[in-house]
């Protein structure tokens, strides 16, 4: 048995085992202080060493991405095709989240008294203190983000003033876009920066090397978090008046990673997509795990590169990207819980009204790349579009609707940022056929 399989078997032992045991200690109503025990220790074992790794990831991977492939015109295709891609998928994501939950209206399939049952719960829920954190996000978006001013954000952290200052803040947009600088200079300065590009490598190979160590803390840090979840929220909470609307968004986000991104990667990447997500489950798993594909871009492109068959030029320009921009899940979701909620409320959606959702949750979606809670975040501006699009006679939507989905919120989370890494390694191993490395390039 190699490494890899015996650390995915430990994974899946990990899961199993946090979802059991987070289930005992919600039968066992286990104070939460304990439960939340579990989550401190899951991320300092597992979370935090990999957040450690990423901002010096992203800077060392996109220099050496760009300076391997050399060629300014070349860059400016392969980069092209990544947003390209990255646009597409995205739109393809909402467009089906928003068919399945306008086509199946789970909003409207309950009684007048569990609809009014879970309106008055979730307003509550959304005023409490164990969603406080969430409720001062979700109200600061709502001041101050809209579709504009999300696109604005990510325009002013591309180009920042201070890369120390943007290091520190975690943006690491501003870093992509000085590493794609950096690697342009550095490439096109021929022998006089030779010695630069090296020593990048040197520091990718050494980079890679501590991620092949963290990796092994996995299935304890993925034990801890999913026992925290499973504490708190219970399994037996998720059935009820609101697991049709849990269904229909795992259905759209299993249909979008298991029918539609394998179809894209069959025709343009020319590879069987179903082998090629077994070979990535390693990344898949701790995304679903940490639910962070920012924290997960690490192992991400340590498993693209040697067990999925992707370039190092590709993996290393197109993952960091996909980490910060990339989100197919995530858009997905908010499209399926807006037109949810609205539905709940009994307020109708027209056709008009639902292309807005698909337009708005595909453009909020990447303006939010670089602000925390990008999908509450990208809710808030999505329910404000409908809002400002209904007439005059229609009630709008309350802020504190979102109250109903944020106690089934962090499952989701990790399904959906399963399939935000999963659409970021089909996108890493479609654009290897147009930046293979040069040993494949010599065959």
């Amino acid at each position: 048995m190699n490494k890899g399989t015996l650390l995915t078997i430990l994974i899946i032992l990990g899961l199993v085992a946090g979802a059991i045991f987070g289930e005992i200690l919600y039968k066992q109503d286990t104070s939460s202080s304990f439960i939340d025990g579990f989550k401190m220790w899951g991320n300092l074992v597992l979370v935090r060493p990999l957040s450690l790794l990423v901002i010096p990831i992203v800077l060392v991977s996109v220099v050496v991405g760009v300076t391997s492939i050399g060629d300014p015109s070349r860059l400016g295709l392969i980069g092209g095709s990544t947003i390209l891609y990255y646009l597409v998928t995205m739109l393809l994501a909402v467009i089906l989240g928003t068919t399945l939950v306008a086509t199946i209206q789970p909003g409207t399939g309950l009684t007048e008294e569990q609809s009014m049952q879970l309106r008055t719960q979730g307003e509550m829920a959304f005023q409490s203190e164990e969603y406080e954190e969430q409720r001062e996000r979700i109200e600061s978006a709502e001041r101050n983000e809209t579709v504009s001013s999300a696109w604005m954000n990510i325009l002013t952290q591309l180009i920042p003033t201070n890369l120390f200052e943007q290091m520190a803040k975690n943006n690491t947009l501003g870093i992509i876009f000085f590493s794609l600088l950096l690697g342009l200079a550095l490439a096109v300065g021929g022998e006089r920066t030779l010695p630069a590009v090296r020593m990048f490598q040197g520091l990718f190979e050494g980079l890679m090397i501590i991620v092949n160590w963290v990796v092994w803390l996995t299935p304890i840090g993925v034990f801890m978090l999913v026992t925290y979840t499973v504490g708190v929220v219970g399994i037996g909470n998720l059935i009820g008046p609101i697991s049709m609307y849990m269904l229909i968004v795992l259905g759209g986000l299993l249909a979008h990673a298991f029918i539609v991104l394998p179809v894209i990667l069959a025709i343009f990447g020319r590879a069987n997509p179903y082998r090629f997500m077994f070979r990535m489950r390693r990344a898949l798993l701790l995304a679903f795990g940490t639910a962070s594909s920012a924290a997960t871009l690490p192992v991400t492109l340590d498993t693209a590169e040697n067990e999925g068959g992707c370039s190092k030029r590709a993996s290393n320009f197109v993952l960091p990207l996909g980490a910060t921009v990339n989100m197919d899940g995530t858009a997905l979701y908010e499209a399926i819980a807006v037109v949810f909620l609205f539905q709940l409320y009994g307020i109708e959606l027209q056709f008009g009204e639902l292309l807005i959702v698909v337009i708005t949750a595909t453009l909020a979606a990447i303006g939010a790349a670089g602000i925390p809670s990008a999908g509450l975040v990208t809710m808030v501006i999505v329910i404000a579009a409908v809002n400002t699009s209904l007439p005059r006679d229609v009630p709008q939507l309350p802020l504190a609707a979102i109250g109903v989905i944020l106690g089934v919120d962090r499952i989701l989370d990790m399904c959906r940022t399963s399939v935000n890494v999963w659409g970021d390694s089909v996108g890493a191993r479609i654009i290897s056929r147009l930046a293979p490395d040069e040993s494949e390039q010599a065959r």
